[in-house]
């Protein structure tokens, strides 16, 4: 098989805001909702493994079709905000869109589906249009509305579809915001109402079924933070009532008939048992999976529920007695966070897993040496809302996103000695804003600038504690970087005040515990420590409760200056100049701010534009800074060469060169600009669909007259909006320009670009690669970053370098790191939440 040009190397994602989102597999993977796709975890390998792009609104509920034999799923469904239903089916490896399901008319937010046949799947769906539909989906591609239930005005929170036992009859149990759970059974393809079962005293959020040893039991949780388990059992024409019923005190039994095929069979739920413990809403219930013994099915009876408490209580009944016991409570402690929205079971019952109202995955492994012991386990993470931007740091080792979720994170590959392969996770996430956040740009190995929905700029640096586990989880040494930065008066960490938004630092003095006698408080403020900081020593990468608390970067500078939100960044390649623009309607606020970053302070005003500067990019050499705005122009601004009396300034910028109303060739916004690694050419991309490369950018004949700066490049029409546009840094192998084209619809487009050819006759570009529909994102590209240098993060060829070998295995070495040099990365942000890095294969282009 040919090597792929475009490799996922990682995704970053979040799990949506909804509870019945996440759905784990037999065959170990992990499905959930993430913005409008559906992305598949392995939760062994620690990577998403596919994103499955269909739904055009916010997927609200995902479920895998469970086989009766516990083998591997091959179907899947998903609802979502766009009104409809996906099944989903697994072929040659990878799932594809089967059976799409219409008829709702407002947002689907809860499905189950069983087998009732090898080939039909029997498809259960309610949503906010206050119905419940019934969908019976065959192997002919298409679906057929089985029947609608209409509930008024109310809403059904949750559904759950199973088979009556000792027969083929469906049942499906609603949950509702009247407190009850509806049970409906299936006869001649309509669904009759058997009965409605009380004692909830609100809304019922949760409803689950399992088979055990021919009867069911169902799990209904609610509002009122209880869990109530039913029994359901089939009663044989003997169990009439006998003489001296009203002297044995039984469980009330409510009886319903079923007919089927012209034989009438009656059935008895009754309440099995409450649970309480929760202290909040109980949002989920999820049984354990059945486990494969022997050539035969075993059910576990264990229950798992999830509550806003913050806890996960894993219940089982006692041995001896039968009565429900807790056996397990894991959770969250500390931080401003809501609780869990759902939970989930592994197949054999080893791991737990919740999701948060902030879109972040708890997982919990249960403990091999210890009996009863469940651990905190490494699991993905991501932004919660759209990325706006992101930056490679100088070395490429890790990536900075920010985000409109209000957070800044940090990415790295965890290396670990087992294993081939790093994966990428989020070791840090430096700032947790009360803005959403915007741009950011890179001033140093560790130390960046940020920009949000404020008039306030801010600088962070980061803290010791992050420097050491960065070392610890990346696998460089702790002294290389410590000497790369001056690190000898480095905070240890930092914390966030209860009320504040800046991050203040802690330094090591700071955390000196209080004496017994110290204990009394003083006063009421005494009583709220001023740092919740504490210092991690990570040799893996942190669960969320210490990303939210622990891992945060002391803000060292406030920058003023603009007169509204900031829009956007950038700063040179020697790391002395960040220049800076907000959004802006008139030409007064359209100006860019340049600031030195030894001082801090304002070195000087760009005024050029009229319209908010979109995107920034100072060139390679950093003699020059490219500006682009939404009046449809850019800017050229040229470093002046500095004064004879003064060398040690920083030099002042001047206009070089812009478009007009006359020469602008784009006729829309301009959303994004770059500079060729030579720093001759300059790229544009924009709303009108079109890329064009402007230059070049020659040392002037006569500094008297304005330099002309003409597109040197044929107009390349991309077919949609062009949102992000990126110059790789490494030249192809004849010596032509590799570019990266990010479009509004989420594909990203590979083009090589020869300078030198005529552009009249249009043979300059050549495409050469483009991602997939599963590779895309699913709404627009915001941002496009080619690491600095070649090869791929994680991988780094100098701890191959130095190993002594024999001949042979010398020039497996060197061919084994002329290989890895081959490779590029690119990384994007897009507004579907997500931080994709893609791995590309140079000669393969």
């Amino acid at each position: 098989m040919a090597t792929p040009v475009i490799e996922t190397c990682h995704v970053a994602c979040s799990a949506n805001r909804t509870p019945n989102v996440v759905s784990w597999g037999r065959g170990w993977k992990i499905a959930f909702g993430t913005c409008n796709s559906v992305a598949l975890y392995d939760p062994q390998e620690r990577r998403v493994v596919s994103m499955l792009n269909g739904h055009t609104g916010r997927v609200n509920a995902v479920q895998w079709v469970h086989r009766e034999d516990c083998a591997p799923e091959s179907h899947l469904v998903s609802g979502g905000s766009d009104n409809r239903l996906i099944v989903w089916e697994a072929k040659d490896g990878k799932f594809v869109q089967s059976v799409e399901c219409k008829g709702h008319t407002g947002p689907v937010f809860a499905v189950d589906a069983i087998y009732i046949d090898n080939s039909q799947i029997l498809v259960a769906s309610s949503a906010s249009d206050s119905t419940v539909r019934l969908w019976l989906c065959s192997d002919s591609k298409d679906a057929e509305c089985l029947h609608s239930l209409s509930f008024g005005g109310g809403f059904v929170m949750d559904i759950s579809l199973a088979v009556l036992p000792g027969s083929r009859v469906p049942i499906l149990a609603c949950g509702g915001d009247d407190s009850r759970v509806h049970l409906y059974v299936q006869s001649n393809k309509q669904l009759q109402k058997a009965m409605s079962l009380q004692g909830h005293e609100d809304w019922v959020r949760g409803v689950s079924w399992t088979s055990l040893g021919g009867e069911l039991l169902l799990a209904s949780c609610s509002q009122d933070c209880l869990i109530r388990v039913w029994r359901l059992c089939a009663k044989s024409g003997t169990d009439a009532r006998t003489e001296d019923a009203h002297t044995i005190i039984k469980m009330k039994e409510d009886v319903f008939e079923v007919k089927e095929r012209d034989e009438s069979s009656v059935f008895a739920v009754s309440l099995e048992t409450v649970l309480a413990g929760h202290e909040n809403w109980v949002y989920g219930v999820h049984w354990q999976p059945p486990l494969c013994k022997g050539g035969g099915l075993q059910q576990p009876l264990s229950l798992l529920s999830a509550s806003m408490d913050k806890t996960m209580i894993l219940w089982a009944p006692e041995e001896g007695s039968g009565v429900w016991v807790e056996q397990v409570r894991v959770g969250e402690v500390g931080g401003n966070t809501l609780g869990f929205y759902g939970c989930q079971m592994s197949p054999d019952g080893s791991m737990i897993i919740a999701h948060a109202f902030h879109g972040a995955l708890h997982l919990w492994c249960r403990d091999q040496d210890e009996e009863g012991e469940w651990r905190p386990g490494v699991v993905i993470s991501g932004h919660f809302n759209a990325v706006q931007d992101l930056s490679w740091d100088p070395d490429g080792e890790f990536i900075i996103s920010v985000g409109s979720d209000q957070t800044t994170r940090l990415f790295t590959p965890w290396r670990r000695a087992d294993e081939k392969e790093a994966t990428w996770h989020e070791i840090s996430r430096p700032q947790i804003h009360g803005y959403n956040m915007q741009c950011l740009a890179m001033v140093g190995r560790f130390e960046f600038v940020s920009g949000a929905d404020e008039k306030v700029l801010r600088v962070f640096q980061a803290p010791r504690n992050f420097v050491e586990n960065f070392a610890n989880i990346s696998g460089t040494s702790i002294e290389k970087l410590l000497t790369s930065n001056d690190c000898a008066n480095l905070p240890e960490g930092a914390s966030t005040p209860a009320l504040g938004l800046s991050n203040k630092a802690v330094f090591q003095g700071d955390r000196v515990s209080q004496t017994k006698e110290e204990e009394q408080f003083n006063s009421v403020s005494d009583q709220y420590q001023e740092s919740y900081f504490q210092p991690l020593n990570l040799t893996e990468p942190p669960p969320e409760d210490h990303l939210l608390q622990n891992t945060l970067w002391p803000e060292v500078q406030k920058l003023y200056g603009h007169g509204f939100e900031m829009f956007c960044l950038a700063s040179d390649s020697t790391r002395t100049v960040v220049a800076s623009a907000c959004k802006a309607s008139k030409a007064e606020h359209a100006s860019v701010l340049l600031w030195s970053t030894a001082t801090w302070r304002q070195l000087q005003t760009l005024p050029c534009h009229t319209l908010t500067v979109t995107q920034m990019a100072f060139s390679p050499n950093a003699r020059l800074l490219l500006a682009v705005s939404r009046d449809r122009t850019w800017s050229l601004w040229k470093q002046n060469p500095p004064a004879a009396d003064s060398p040690g300034e920083v030099p002042q910028y001047s206009l070089h060169a812009h478009t007009g109303k006359d020469t602008a060739i784009h006729s829309r916004i301009i959303w994004s600009c770059d500079w060729s690694p030579d720093s001759k050419y300059f790229v544009t991309s924009s709303r009108d669909k079109k890329v064009i490369v402007w230059g070049p950018l020659e040392e002037p004949g006569d500094p008297r007259l304005p330099p002309e700066i003409k597109p040197c490049s044929s107009i390349l029409d991309v077919g949609d909006s062009a949102t992000a546009v990126s110059f790789c840094p490494v030249l192809c192998s004849d010596d032509s320009f590799l570019l990266a084209v990010g479009l509004e619809g989420g594909r990203i487009l590979l083009y090589r670009w020869r300078p030198g050819q005529d552009p009249a006759v249009g043979h300059d570009w050549s495409s050469c690669g483009a991602t997939d529909p599963l590779q895309s994102h699913a709404l627009a590209v915001k941002r496009l970053r080619w690491r600095p240098s070649a090869g791929r993060a994680g991988r780094e060829t100098d701890s191959w370098v130095g190993v002594k070998r024999d001949k042979d295995g010398q020039t497996d070495r060197e061919s084994e790191i002329k290989e890895e040099s081959s490779w590029v990365q690119l990384a994007s942000a897009s507004a579907d939440h997500s931080v994709k890095i893609f791995s590309i294969n140079q000669p393969a282009l």
